[in-house]
């Protein structure tokens, strides 16, 4: 849905890509133009890295055409990338702007009255090529990679990822394609990542599980189902509510259908005659009416997670506990009481101790000061970073079963089989080997391996990572009716505002707080304390000018009670979105609200409109407080 006024970057038309029987593109067309940040979405093997590829020219499809733009200049971080381990970071990430070192180089070996000197120039103005450095510079920070001169042998899978996504922004290409550029990115890098994009002078596709990255990047979201595109405009949350749209009028034209076909079944039925010529027109439109096939429902993954054990009155007990690595102090002198029915999310920047912690609650680590206790009754179930390791010989069957016919859910037992059909398994892919699944069937296939195992104290390590929208959305609703107790560390700002009652933040110098509520409101009122505090640049020289200057007021009584319930008011707020939001990203919301979609559109707009107020108001009752008993 381009710009007014846009001109096309890039055609595709008529792509067909076909694996053995499974059909990827199925005469697909997309076209991209100047302005649009394109979001693609789709369940886990539709094929959305297939048409990336295609895009940045790295695979043919089996037919149709892509038309690009002359001199168009593409940039493209897929999910499998390879870096070139004979450079060091900073080599690699300036071979994404191989283009343009080729102009500068050029520029320089041209003498000043030379015909090309200007047009190479002008080139490499428009290509903002005199500050590469700079900016290369500023992403290796904001995306924690490591050191410019560091070698790529000795980085893990997170930090070389890191740096293939500098390598693919610091060109500022006329299109840029990125394939879950989230991935391995701690919150603070994902933030600087949306404000890049939000200023991006060019046009881009990303393909992303993060649903807050895309509401806040985007223009245009484009599902890919059953091998073609469906473009809605606006960002995920408008494409939520457009699809439960058009799912319930295609569901009111296919009931208009059965009927049609009901009725004209029975008058046919009902009079021999009716095949005579003068009947012929209404027999033809019943032929022409039933040969229309039916709207194509997906299938929903129906996520088990066994009922939780009952709980003891102690479930984990943490007291004044501290740990160092090296000479760096992580936290300490921490105390927390875990109670049934918490959902806690854990974030912070990476390599701050947020895994470290989990393996101290585990008993895996002791801590270096303090201590911690862990109820009688307590069963963990811990689904880490690395999941499982599975083995590419294994059928599914094999994996999940372990020789076993039935899965224990609860005191009750499930076939196998039946248990693998609720991770979307049909008959064909149970016998089917590990090493031929997609990597979205890889990890439903993991998660299937590791909650099979019950348990009433659930640890999740990234969990959202791999996961498509659909089955994101379905393991939340799992998370939110478990009766135990979920610990999950996440920089996913969706999850953690949908499932999480509480966030454990690791802020960095040692600092480890807990916030009641979701991640937005401890997002935002950490900023707001930052600010009154002064812990941001100029802030503090600010607060002191004003006490200078004058006295500040206190609170009047009714503005301190104001004050004292308005973190319940907020919280309150923000529930009534989340379970807006949930009704959208509800697979069945066609049906159970699709009457009330414009309603409810209007009404979630609403309460974001009062919730950017009350905090406004929070701040400024917050400053009158500070300074007075400062």
């Amino acid at each position: 849905m381009a710009q007014p006024g846009s001109a096309s970057l890039l055609t595709a038309q008529d792509l067909c890509v076909q694996y053995n029987d499974q059909v990827v593109l199925n005469r697909a067309a997309l076209s991209i133009h100047e302005a649009d940040r394109i979001g693609l979405v789709g369940r886990n093997g539709s094929g959305k890295s297939t048409f990336l590829r295609i895009l940045a020219g790295q695979l043919e499809p089996d037919s149709g055409s892509v038309a690009r733009r002359r001199g168009l200049v593409v940039g493209y971080l897929p999910q499998e990338f390879a870096l070139d381990a004979e450079k060091n970071v900073g080599e690699n990430i300036r071979e994404g702007a191989r283009h343009v070192l080729d102009l500068i180089a050029e520029f320089e070996s041209l003498s000043g009255d030379s015909g090309r000197h200007h047009e190479l120039e002008e080139r490499i103005n428009i290509l903002d090529g005199w500050t590469l450095d700079r900016r290369i510079d500023t992403a290796i920070s904001k995306l924690s990679c490591p050191p410019a001169e560091a070698s790529i042998a000795n980085l893990s899978g997170g930090e070389k990822r890191r740096v293939a996504l500098c390598r693919a922004v610091v060109s500022q290409p006329d299109l840029l394609i990125l394939d879950e550029p989230t991935n391995h990115l701690d919150a603070e890098s994902i933030e600087w990542l949306v404000g890049y994009l939000e200023n991006y002078r060019g046009a881009f596709l990303v393909v992303t599980h993060d649903r807050y990255f895309l509401d806040r990047v985007t223009n245009q979201i484009t599902e890919l189902a059953n091998g073609d595109f469906f473009s809605y405009e606006g960002n995920y949350t408008d494409y939520l509510v457009s699809r439960a749209e058009r799912m319930a009028a295609a569901e009111l034209g296919e009931h208009k259908r059965q009927m049609f076909l009901k009725r004209e079944l029975e008058w046919v039925r009902r009079a021999p005659e009716a095949r005579r010529t003068k009947s012929r027109s209404r027999l033809d439109a019943y032929f022409e009416v039933a040969g229309q096939s039916a709207p194509e429902i997906e299938k929903e993954m129906d996520l088990v997670i066994p009922p939780a054990p009952q709980l003891g009155n102690r479930v984990v007990e943490l007291t004044n506990v501290g740990i160092s690595m090296g000479e760096r102090r992580l936290f300490s002198r921490f105390d927390f009481k875990f109670e049934a029915g918490q959902r806690i999310g854990i974030t912070g920047r990476n390599g701050l101790g947020k895994t470290t912690l989990l393996k101290i609650i585990l008993g895996e680590l002791a801590p270096d000061t303090g201590e911690v206790r862990i109820g009688q009754l307590t069963r963990f179930n811990y689904v880490d970073q690395a999941r499982l390791l599975l083995n590419d010989e294994d059928t599914v069957l094999d994996a999940v079963s372990g020789g076993a016919d039935f899965v224990m859910y609860g005191g009750s037992k499930i076939p196998v089989r039946a248990y693998l059909k609720r991770f979307l398994f049909t008959d064909d892919r149970i016998i089917t080997k590990v090493r031929f699944l997609s990597g979205g069937e890889r990890s439903r296939l993991l998660l299937a391996s590791i909650l099979k195992n019950g348990g009433n104290f659930l640890i999740l390590d990234e969990p959202t990572n791999d996961l498509d929208l659909a089955t994101l959305r379905v393991l939340e609703e799992a998370l939110l009716a478990f009766e135990g107790v979920v610990l999950a560390v996440s920089h996913d700002r969706y999850f953690l505002n949908r499932v999480c009652t509480g966030i454990l933040a690791f802020e960095g110098e040692g600092q480890l707080n807990y916030s009641v509520g979701n991640y937005d409101y401890y997002w935002e009122k950490r900023q707001r304390l930052l600010k009154a505090w002064g812990s941001d640049p100029g802030a503090e020289k600010e607060k002191a000018t004003v006490r200078r200057s004058e006295k500040l007021r206190k609170l009047t009584y009714k503005e301190g009670k104001e004050l004292e319930g308005m973190e319940e008011t907020i919280l309150g707020v923000e529930e009534r979105i989340e379970q807006i939001e949930a009704m959208f990203g509800d697979p069945e919301f066609h049906q159970k609200h699709g009457d009330q979609a414009v309603k409810l559109h209007e009404e979630i707009e609403a309460a974001r409109k009062r919730l950017e107020s009350l905090y406004a108001r929070w701040e400024e009752l917050e400053a009158i407080r500070l300074a007075a008993e400062g």
